[in-house]
């Protein structure tokens, strides 16, 4: 029997079983019994027989895609939560679809557009905003979003972060009580929401211990901009420590004053990131970092979609969720830390 030809209805009368029953067992989350799928699908491979995903979406009006569409990748802590993105989808028996998109909003609004084309179920947009009429537009196409590490203040927009102006907060106290007084800030990408809230909570402490930044350059997320804020800061007047917005800049920070200013860490300026992706504890970095719950982050943001996916009607949450502060050898900690 050629594999062109080959129907669900031929599975079942070799199976023993209804064609509804072929049909539940390749159908994701179908309710169906061991014995009756493993009586399919030996019928399956023995025939050649291959679900025709396409049609089955026709008749059921879900394509179980899920469209996620990021920024930059550069960063560790986006391919890591991508793949658990993925991991954590496909589970539920949706495929994904990724879509890379630049900083700027009408880079992103044009990658949204593209992916509801391909009709998927809905999107996760991991790292990026979008404007508001895009995201009119996705609701009257009936295609919910999610937002992964990013936040907007529209109120019909989910969005799932880590407690970014905690974490800010956490960072400034950890500095202060281990006896830095010029402390100084690299920022990220200013339109990051990211950004705007680590940095909010970091001066708020500072501002409370009657402190205030000692300096500020940008980093904008990107290496080498990190390197020559890095350079710029520690020229005149250096700082005793510096609050890098994210690991993936705070790297190139580390490596900037080590191998290039000739400066110790600790010894002559502590480092601080945020994140805490795998390089963070390799033996070259040991940075000191506030943890990006990721897993939480993903089963959230999964969680809220698939929601919104079977009932419309659901409402909008944002949620923040609360990371430690990892102590490394990046910074000077005193006893009682």
């Amino acid at each position: 029997m050629k594999n062109s030809k080959v129907t669900s209805a031929d599975v079942a009368e070799l199976a023993g079983v209804s064609q509804s029953a072929v049909s539940r067992v390749f159908t994701p989350g179908a309710s169906v019994s061991i014995k009756t799928t493993t009586k399919v699908k030996e019928a399956a491979l023995s025939l050649g027989y291959r679900p025709n995903s396409i049609a089955r979406a026709m008749v059921s009006g879900k394509s179980r895609m899920i469209g996620v569409v990021v920024a930059y990748l550069e960063n560790q802590f986006y391919p890591e939560a991508l793949e658990r993105l993925s991991n954590c989808l496909q589970e539920k028996g949706y495929h994904v679809l990724i879509f890379m998109a630049g900083k700027d909003r009408q880079s992103i609004d044009n990658v949204i557009e593209e992916i509801l084309d391909y009709q998927v179920d809905g999107i996760i947009a991991a790292s990026v905003s979008m404007s508001s009429g895009l995201s009119e537009r996705c609701r009257n196409a009936g295609v919910p979003m999610v937002l992964f590490n990013r936040a907007q203040d529209e109120p019909n927009m989910s969005a799932i972060t880590s407690d970014n102006i905690e974490g800010g907060k956490k960072i400034a106290k950890f500095l202060i009580s281990s006896g830095h007084k010029k402390i100084s800030y690299i920022a990220g990408w200013e339109g990051a929401s990211t950004q705007r809230d680590r940095e909010a909570g970091f001066i708020s402490i500072l501002n409370d211990a009657g402190l205030s930044l000692h300096s500020r350059k940008v980093g904008n997320f990107v290496l080498e901009e990190s390197r020559e804020a890095t350079r710029s800061m520690f020229l005149n007047n250096p700082p005793e420590a510096v609050f890098v917005a994210n690991d993936h800049m705070a790297f190139a920070v580390m490596d900037t004053l080590r191998y290039e200013l000739g400066l110790k860490i600790p010894d002559d300026v502590s480092v601080v990131g945020y994140d805490d992706v795998p390089a963070a504890s390799w033996p070259s970095y040991l940075l000191t970092t506030v943890q990006q719950p990721v897993n939480i982050m993903v089963r959230e943001t999964v969680e809220i979609l698939i929601e919104k996916i079977e009932n419309p009607e659901a409402r909008p949450q944002k949620i923040k969720v609360d990371g430690p502060l990892i102590l490394r050898k990046s910074t000077k900690i005193n006893k009682g830390n």
